[in-house]
């Protein structure tokens, strides 16, 4: 398990006319600083919902040294997520149910410089995926039903999260478990009692009054209920 708990603010709550100011929001020091920035990548194809893509995330990173953690949820990201990569992503996150060739992907986003992850929805069972997880670094179970922000928390998915953490301890896989979806402090514990590694918290961030102060508060929840 990953030393101490991850947090990455989703910009998806954040205000878009202000996306740089409120990446500087939560990259301060020490426990102020987020440990990546969640940027959600929507195509009103995959997802219902259309948010931003490759153009402003070569933006946001010639603006931030904060790692960025692209999530996309878009279809044939087989041909659209090397480009993520290559802007200098530091995770590009892909749908299981919407890649072509997965494993392939996966040595294609290495190659070009980023990190791949895998990610699954609420109703899509891990085990049909464990192989193709072999190939990836980050595991990403959505704990809502991906195209919107805002959404409650789905418990139910926390058994992949577990199947996730003790294939990881075991040493069948190599990777970081991240999840996505209504993570706030009445949820951040379970999440972590269940062996996620990465938390990303959308409002529970950008509805605070004071968004570094929130990644701190949220990061030490996490930690004492993990035991760390």
């Amino acid at each position: 398990m990953a030393h101490r708990p991850l947090i990455a603010p989703s910009i998806l709550s954040a205000d878009f006319a202000r996306l740089g100011a409120e990446i500087e929001a939560v990259a301060g020091h020490g426990e102020t600083r987020a440990d990546w920035v969640h940027v959600d990548v929507m195509d009103a194809h995959f997802v219902p919902n259309l948010t931003l893509g490759l153009p402003v995330v070569q933006s946001l990173l010639k603006h931030t040294d904060l790692p960025l953690d692209c999530h996309l949820m878009i279809e044939d990201p087989d041909r659209w997520a090397i480009g993520y990569a290559e802007a200098g992503a530091h995770n590009v996150t892909v749908h299981a149910e919407a890649a072509g060739d997965p494993v392939k992907l996966a040595k294609d986003l290495r190659a070009a410089g980023a990190k791949a992850g895998l990610s699954i929805k609420p109703g899509t069972p891990l085990e049909d995926h464990l192989d193709t997880l072999k190939h990836y670094d980050t595991l990403l179970v959505m704990s809502v039903e991906p195209g919107f922000g805002g959404q409650s928390f789905i418990a139910d998915v926390l058994e992949k999260v577990r199947t996730a953490r003790r294939l990881v301890d075991t040493g069948h896989l190599k990777l970081l478990v991240e999840i996505d979806g209504g993570i706030n402090a009445d949820t951040i514990e379970q999440a972590a009692e269940a062996g996620v590694d990465c938390f990303v918290a959308g409002s529970a961030v950008y509805g605070a009054g004071d968004p570094g102060k929130a990644v701190a508060a949220l990061r030490e929840q996490a930690a004492r209920a993990a035991g760390r």
